[in-house]
């Protein structure tokens, strides 16, 4: 007889628990098999063989660690060695079975492991997964053959099949188009959702009972199943004392469930054959594991794009979400229990403290984050438990686990703007309770049922920016406040939303910058009372970019006196929905008094674990650094002047075409001398030809002679009057001139305003003084060649790419944030002269492409070799400018000039150092 899904995982719970974490050597990997396929209810000597004999691909004998004749083959390494050259090894030996004509037994499935990892690689979908021994019960569907089950490719976290959740919601929009009342609606589809997940987890009595009363007392046509389903929702809400002795008996035998969750008697639906058949369908998956993640899919497939794009909701996976709740909090309560795992004292306070947490999401939508910080808090209290009752299995009546078990929803709070999700995010709690509920049932062998529902997650229906978050939960008693607020584009916000951040910052100086998820920032430090209250945030990349840091940070560095934990650096977040929307995010830890240990992740590789750093402080760019941000600077550290290229304020009419210009030539040859070539940043990009009408050197009585551009000249002044801001009013007494000329009088580099940040370098340009640049480009007149190095270097890119601002994701380049903070090495003489050599070699290299626009040499694509060497080569002689040691990646270029920069612009403070690598 095959073990359900829920015996499997509990026993996978403990497997993993046993053997993780351990060193051991190869010789113990017979027993690690052994209890292996013990977990999913295989006796491993019926279907495979140890020492399996076999020729390698040298022609030598070997022997297979393991072989499952056309199924399996496994190789194993003892404690931290290489998984890859096992998989090499297990190779080999399916080579060895093809040559030898054993083609029957060619396995499906190659696993290796070394006892605290596990690769799995299926050979015919050409699929592999690593993971930690530890997590073996996360990733059991894997190993379905095993189990004696079809193996099926699916969805990542094929817990429910999105597809199902996508079912739903058809069913939902059919009701919705039928009449039924959107309120009443939301409570109707949340109620299913309940029903489904509870039959196949069992809480509702007998196997299948919710699909076959649906199957066996509602008519084909759906008329009758709105009553019934009436019945059903009735029934589950009274309790046995109180329920008819005449009742169906499909009905009598159901769970009273209370909670208030079918309290309210709803409008009776009607249905037709198709969505009947609908619910049906929906009936048939297996909810029994459902994953968290799938609420929200569910949720998010019902939206329209419109409002998702306007409530900013985006929905994850649960190793995102895993991020941060342990960064935030498990990785230190698991190391605790590690650490005390002998000591009962230290047990039983780690098990009090745990019971007497309580959590808040002040942007919870479907409740994800609640959903996976209860669900990870519950398996680690069972595991408390477990250690303080090593030999509960024998103490009979002694032993109870609902005495033992504290943790429950109720420690749960949320604050969720929309209804619906905020229904969801409660009943998802319960679901997940009953889910953990089950797994220690199976853990300590004793049945563990929390019905009738008593306690409930506190989910509030309001706007976290407007409500008193103490109603919520009072902060004296919050120890975690975690999630994903809400981000909406400056452009994008609806009225509420910017009332939103006009309540929340005040008259900040530079609020307007800032993105609307920075003010659940605000609000989350305005609520803590104390040193110990900490939180995690989930945000766009772009609150740790450009001039907002500097007014965000400040804001809660100085004012609120926070400090940052631990932080993720940039990583593109994944939704678990289909037509997922692509973004890239950061997390951020922060505390109000600061905690021993702080660390930075970074994502090197989406399939590997992210890299973890200690470091002593957290700059807010996320690198190690101290708590400073960069500002706006009028004048550069220790540089040359930069600025502007000229503004024309003129309603289009100095700007000209190549045909526009061809046409004032033929018109009036005398004016070519007036129309030199006008680049802005596209221009000088992609050698797109534009000219302007520039008359700063104009004798006087020479506009007279030159009708067209006397036309133009006339009908800018005519504008400039007409305008209702004074300045350019004033503009109009001069009209033939620009209103910013700014133009050098000698060559001068150019720096494009706006770039894609997909480039490696920022292009930029020596213009001549005859080609005059717009304000879409910086100017540095008469910039060296050994400026031209610098500015064009990897160094320079470090800074740009941490410092610079963003438009959609290109680079903003600013001359105030970027460049005037920018921290030039003190170079000797020599090495000026090194550059100013790399330099001309990239002009040189550049030369090389005639007719090539500065687009197509920094494509990022197809960069020509000798341009990309020439770059490289310049790189490494900035570099050692700055120091000897080569920097091995860009975060420490960036921590390397961030120290440096806070030496040259607080030249008085006194920084520790900090330790280079």
């Amino acid at each position: 007889m095959r073990l359900s899904w829920n015996e499997i995982r509990a026993r996978a719970i403990v497997f993993g628990r046993e053997w993780a974490g351990v060193v051991r050597e190869r010789s113990e990997s017979q027993t690690f098999w052994n209890e292996f396929f013990k977990v999913f209810g295989r006796s491993r000597r019926h279907v495979a063989a140890y020492e399996e004999p076999v020729k390698n691909l040298k022609g030598n004998q070997s022997f297979i660690d393991l072989l499952w004749p056309g199924t399996m083959i496994s190789e194993h390494k003892s404690y931290g060695q290489s998984l890859e050259k096992a998989e090499s090894q297990a190779y080999g030996y399916v080579r060895g079975l093809m040559d030898a004509g054993r083609h029957d037994e060619v396995p499906r499935y190659i696993v290796v492991s070394d006892f605290d990892r596990i690769a799995l690689h299926d050979t015919e979908e050409d699929r592999k997964v690593v993971f930690r021994v530890r997590d073996l019960h996360e990733h059991i569907r894997e190993f379905a053959f095993v189990a004696g089950y079809k193996q099926a490719v699916a969805e990542p976290e094929d817990a429910v099949n999105i597809d199902a959740a996508e079912r739903l919601a058809k069913l939902k929009d059919a009701l919705s188009e039928s009449g039924y009342p959107e309120h009443e609606l939301e409570q109707f589809m949340v109620r299913i959702l309940f029903c489904l997940f509870a039959e196949d987890t069992g809480l509702l009595g007998e196997p299948d009972a919710f699909r076959l009363y649906l199957e066996n007392t509602t008519k084909e046509d759906g008329s009758d199943l709105g009553l019934h389903l009436a019945n059903w929702f009735e029934v589950l809400n009274q309790p046995d004392d109180k329920r008819s002795k005449n009742l169906d008996e499909q009905l009598a035998g159901l769970q009273y469930v209370n909670g208030d969750l079918f309290a309210d008697r709803l409008t009776l639906a009607s249905f037709t054959a198709e969505m009947r058949n609908r619910l049906l369908e929906c009936c048939r998956f297996d909810w029994s594991k459902i994953s968290p993640a799938v609420f929200g899919s569910l949720f998010q497939s019902i939206m329209t794009a419109k409002a998702r794009r306007q409530i900013g909701a985006h929905y994850t996976t649960e190793r995102d979400i895993l991020k941060v709740v342990n960064g935030l909090f498990l990785d230190d309560l698991r190391a605790r229990f590690e650490k005390h795992r002998k000591n009962p004292d230290r047990l039983k306070e780690l098990h009090r403290e745990l019971g007497a947490m309580r959590l808040l999401d002040p942007a919870c939508g479907c409740g994800n984050f609640l959903v996976v910080a209860y669900r990870e808090l519950r398996r680690l209290e069972v595991e408390i438990v477990q250690a303080l009752n090593p030999g509960n299995q024998d103490r009979g009546d002694l032993f109870s686990i609902s005495a033992e078990l504290r943790v429950d929803v109720h420690q749960m709070h949320g604050i969720e703007l929309e209804e619906w999700p905020a229904r969801i995010a409660q009943v998802a709690l319960w679901l997940v309770d009953h889910q953990m509920n089950v797994e220690s049932s199976l853990r300590f062998g004793q049945a563990f049922v929390r019905l009738p529902l008593t306690h409930a997650a506190k989910i509030e229906c309001a706007n976290a920016l407007e409500i008193d978050w103490n109603d919520v939960l009072p902060a004296a008693e919050c120890t975690y406040i975690l999630g994903y607020p809400p981000f909406v584009g400056k452009k994008e916000r609806n009225p509420d939303q910017k009332k939103d951040m006009a309540r929340v910052w005040g008259k900040t100086k530079g609020a307007g910058t800032l993105d609307y998820v920075t003010a659940w920032y605000k609000r989350a430090a305005e609520y803590a009372t104390g040193p110990y209250l900490r939180a995690a945030f989930v945000s766009t990349n772009s609150i740790t970019q450009g001039e907002q840091v500097g007014v965000f940070w400040d804001a809660l560095y100085k004012r609120h006196g926070i400090v940052l934990d631990f932080a993720y650096r940039t990583f593109p977040w994944e939704s678990e929905a289909r037509g997922k929307a692509q973004v890239h995010v950061v997390i951020i830890g922060f505390s109000f008094g600061g905690r021993r240990q702080r660390c930075i992740y970074e994502t090197t590789d989406p399939e590997l674990p992210p890299v973890r750093r200690d470091v002593t402080r957290i700059s807010p760019y996320l690198t190690e650094g101290e708590p400073v941000a960069v500002k706006n600077r009028t004048k550069a550290l220790n540089a040359p002047k930069i600025h502007y290229g000229s503004f024309a304020l003129d309603d289009g009419n100095y700007t000209l075409t190549d045909e526009e210009r061809a046409a004032i030539v033929a018109a009036c040859p005398e004016a070519e001398a007036y129309l030199p070539p006008f680049l802005g940043a596209k221009e000088m990009l992609h050698n797109t030809k534009r000219f302007c009408v520039w008359l700063r050197d104009l004798p006087a009585g020479k506009l007279d002679k030159l009708p067209p551009i006397r036309d133009r000249v006339q009908a800018v002044q005519k504008w400039r009057a007409s305008r209702g801001r004074d300045r350019t009013v004033e503009l109009a007494a001069t009209p033939h001139l620009f209103a910013e000329i700014r133009q050098p009088s000698g060559r001068y580099l150019a720096i494009p305003t706006v770039s894609s940040e997909r480039r490696h370098y920022i292009p930029i340009a020596y213009l001549t003084a005859e080609v005059i640049g717009s304000n879409q480009l910086y100017v540095i007149p008469d910039a060296s060649p050994y400026e031209f190095g610098v500015v064009h270097s990897e160094m320079h890119m470090a800074w740009v790419r941490h410092v610079c601002g963003r438009i959609k994701s290109d680079f903003r380049y600013s001359a105030r944030l970027v460049y005037n903070n920018f921290p030039w090495p003190d170079a000797t003489d020599e090495q000026r002269q090194k550059v100013a050599q790399a330099a001309e070699g990239v002009l040189a290299a550049r030369r090389q492409h005639p007719g090539a626009s500065l687009a197509d040499l920094y494509d990022p694509l197809a960069m020509p070799q000798n341009l990309f060497d020439a770059h490289a080569k310049l790189d490494r002689v900035v570099d050692r400018c700055y120091r000897s040691q080569p920097f091995p990646d860009e975060r420490r270029r960036f921590e390397y000039l961030f120290e440096r920069w806070e030496q040259l612009d607080q030249p008085l403070a006194t920084t520790p150092k900090r330790k280079r690598d």
